[in-house]
């Protein structure tokens, strides 16, 4: 007996909000892009999680809002940053959070995200090129310390 079924078919698509001409070189190109586009009224109040889309140029393709957390956590969906990064193909990300109190050195549970993220970047072929944490004077980069 056959039945009549119907799949939905998806729709694909992202937003480009950011200039392209911007390239990014370092850690501070990549500071003052994401200061630029950071709510400053609540970087001291909500962390926040933001992932920077690059391609092989590292050229900025784009940036997506992960997601809004509490005073001291925020939820970081490897599936979400992957997904987002092949729909925009971007080759290279940064993700990007704040600290609300200031303090800018990497939990363990900082470390422990950027290790499986950088492990599932690695699976499907895209660079994880920082991760950057934030606060409204200063930032610590992931990179620029060599854990990564």
């Amino acid at each position: 007996m056959k039945t009549n079924t119907k799949v939905a078919e998806l729709l694909v698509s992202y937003s480009n909000n950011i200039s392209p001409e911007q390239k990014i070189s370092n850690s501070d190109d990549s500071y003052d892009i994401v200061m630029s586009l950071w709510n400053l009224n609540t970087i001291q109040i909500q962390e926040e999680v933001k992932v920077i889309f690059l391609n092989d140029a590292l050229m900025v393709l784009g940036f997506y809002s992960l997601s809004k957390g509490g005073i001291s956590s925020s939820i970081v969906d490897i599936r979400l940053v992957l997904s987002v990064s092949l729909k925009a193909l971007a080759t290279g990300i940064i993700l990007v959070h704040n600290h609300p109190t200031g303090n800018l050195k990497p939990s363990k549970a900082d470390l422990d995200i950027t290790k499986k993220l950088k492990s599932a970047c690695d699976v499907m072929g895209i660079n994880l090129l920082d991760h950057l944490i934030i606060s409204k004077e200063s930032y610590f980069s992931f990179a620029d310390e060599g854990l990564l």
